[in-house]
C-alpha cells in the first residue's frame, strides 16, 4: 500500500470516529482552515503531522532557493576555526546566511547529508540578522518540522522546515540556529563560508542576544538552502555552480562579494522579471575526482542534482570548473569535455539552460599551488577547454569569464588590479566575472 493510500485509509478511520462521536471536523487549506463540504480530514494523532504540514502553506510553485550552502563532509585544514571534524554536543550553531530575493513566507533545510548516523536536532529558529551573532529580537521565529520542535533527521538526509510566515527581503542577512543536545560526531558543514557564524553552548536558538555566542567559526554547519515564497517578478532560480572561484576565495570575509553575490544585486536590482541566484560553489571541487580533502565535496557529477537541478525554483544554471582537474590533476581537456556534456545532458532532461563559463587565467600559481596550476602544460588545456565552450555550441551560452578578468597584455594571467592570488580574483574581480553575465540574455532564454 502507498503512502497515499495509507493517509486516505486512516483519513476515512478518522471520519468515522468522527461522525460516531458527534466531534466536529474540519479540514485545512493551504492559507486558511475552512471546512469544504464532502472533503473532511481529521487531524487525529496518527495524522498531526500531516495535517501540520498542510495547514496554512503557501502555493508550491512559487518557491524559489535564495540561499544555498553546498554541503560537504566533516573535515577541516583548523579545527578550532571549523569542528566539523570533530562536530558539536550540547551547542547551537548560529549561521548567518545572506539571502538573494525576498519573500513573504520562508523555509529553511537542515542537513545531515555527510552523517554516518541519524542527527538528532533539538531545536531551530530564525531571525533577521542584527550584526555579528545578535539577532533582531522581534523577528525571532522557532522553526517547526511537520508541527514539531525537534527532529531526527536520517543519515544523508535532509529535513525541510515548516514554512513561516516571515518578510525577508532581497540582501538581508538571516541567523539560522540549529541547537544540537547529543554528539553528532563529523558534521555536515560548507567549509568555506567566508563568514563569521557562531558557537555557543547549550541551547540558545531563542536568545537574540550575541553574548552567549562565544565562539567565532569560519564555516556553516548542517544550514544547506534558505527557501522563500517571492513576489511573482522572481521567475525562478539561477545557480552559480562552481569551485572556489565561485565560492568567493579571498573576496572580503563577511562582505558578502563573491561573484553570485554581485550577480544576485544586479539581479535585485532590475525593474520588472528578475531571477533569485545561489551560490553551488565548494572550494577545491573538481569533475572527475573526490580529493582526499573531505570539504572539498564530491565531484560535481555527483552532487549536481542535488546542488542545481533539484534546488527550488532552478531555471537555469552557470557551470564554472575544471581548473582544478588540470592543476590538481593533470587533467586534460579531452577528460573535461565529455564531463560538461554529461551535466549538459542532465540541465537539459530537467528543462534548465545551462551555461559554460570560461576558466580564468592562473599564471604564477605554481608556487602556491603546485602540480600543473599555472605551468605551460596547464595553460595549454586551459586554452584548449576554453576554445571548446567557446565554438562548440554544447552549452545553451557561454559566459566569457576568461575575457573579463585576463590581462590583455599578458592573458594567461589575471589582470594585476583583479588579484586576489595568481589563481582566485579579488573583489573587483569578481566584480568583474558578474559583470560579464548578460541578464537580459539568460532571462529572455527561459521564457
Amino acid at each position: 500500500m502507498t503512502v497515499a493510500e495509507r493517509i486516505r485509509l486512516m483519513s476515512f478511520h478518522a471520519q468515522a470516529s468522527s461522525r460516531h462521536s458527534g466531534s466536529p471536523v474540519n479540514r485545512p487549506s493551504k492559507m486558511k482552515a475552512r471546512p469544504k463540504a464532502g472533503r473532511l480530514v481529521a487531524c487525529t494523532s496518527i495524522l498531526v503531522s500531516v495535517c501540520a504540514m498542510t495547514a496554512a502553506q503557501p502555493s508550491n510553485h512559487e518557491w524559489v532557493a535564495s540561499w544555498q550552502g553546498s554541503p560537504t563532509p566533516g573535515g577541516t585544514f583548523y579545527s578550532p576555526g571549523c569542528p566539523s571534524d570533530v562536530g558539536l554536543n550540547n551547542q547551537t550553531i548560529r549561521n548567518v546566511l545572506h539571502v538573494s530575493a525576498g519573500g513573504d513566507w520562508v523555509r529553511v533545510r537542515i542537513s545531515n547529508n555527510a552523517g554516518n548516523n541519524p542527527l538528532a536536532v533539538g531545536s531551530a529558529s530564525i531571525a533577521l540578522s542584527a550584526g555579528g551573532a545578535a539577532a533582531a529580537p522581534d523577528t525571532l521565529h522557532p522553526l517547526r518540522f511537520g508541527g514539531e520542535s525537534s527532529v531526527l533527521i536520517a543519515a544523508g538526509g535532509e529535513a525541510l522546515s515548516d514554512p513561516i510566515p516571515m518578510t525577508v527581503h532581497a540582501q538581508d542577512n538571516l541567523d539560522v540556529s540549529v541547537y544540537l543536545p547529543a554528539s553528532t560526531g563529523p558534521s555536515t558543514q560548507h567549509y568555506y563560508a567566508d563568514q563569521d557564524n557562531f558557537l555557543s553552548s547549550g541551547d540558545q536558538t531563542g536568545s537574540s542576544a550575541a553574548t552567549p555566542f562565544s565562539s567565532t567559526i569560519s564555516c556553516w554547519m548542517f544550514v544547506s538552502g534558505v527557501d522563500v515564497r517571492a513576489a511573482e517578478r522572481v521567475r525562478g532560480t539561477l545557480i552559480a555552480f562552481g569551485d572556489s572561484i565561485t565560492d568567493g576565495y579571498l573576496s572580503t570575509n563577511d562582505a558578502n562579494h563573491r561573484y553570485p553575490d554581485d550577480l544576485a544585486r544586479a539581479f535585485a536590482a532590475r525593474r520588472g522579471d528578475t531571477l533569485s541566484v545561489v551560490n553551488a560553489g565548494i572550494i577545491g571541487n573538481e569533475l572527475l575526482t573526490i580529493r582526499p580533502q573531505l570539504e572539498f565535496g564530491y565531484t560535481a557529477p555527483f552532487r549536481f542534482a542535488r546542488d542545481a537541478v533539484n534546488q527550488p525554483g532552478a531555471r537555469a544554471v552557470i557551470l564554472l570548473e575544471g581548473i582544478n582537474d588540470i592543476g590538481d590533476r593533470s587533467a586534460k581537456a579531452s577528460d573535461i569535455i565529455p564531463v560538461y556534456l554529461q551535466l549538459i545532458l542532465q540541465a537539459h532532461e530537467a528543462g534548465l539552460k545551462i551555461y559554460g563559463a570560461t576558466l580564468t587565467p592562473f599564471a604564477g600559481s605554481n608556487a602556491i599551488y603546485g602540480g600543473d596550476y599555472g605551468t605551460a602544460a596547464g595553460e595549454e588545456q586551459r586554452l584548449l577547454v576554453n576554445a571548446w565552450i567557446r565554438s562548440s555550441g554544447a552549452f545553451d551560452g557561454v559566459i566569457d569569464f576568461d575575457k573579463a578578468v585576463r590581462d590583455p597584455a599578458n592573458p594567461a594571467q589575471l589582470l594585476p588590479a583583479y588579484v586576489g592570488d595568481p589563481l582566485h580574483p579579488n573583489d573587483a574581480g569578481y566584480q568583474a566575472m558578474a559583470n560579464a553575465v548578460d541578464l537580459d540574455a539568460i532571462l529572455d532564454a527561459i521564457d
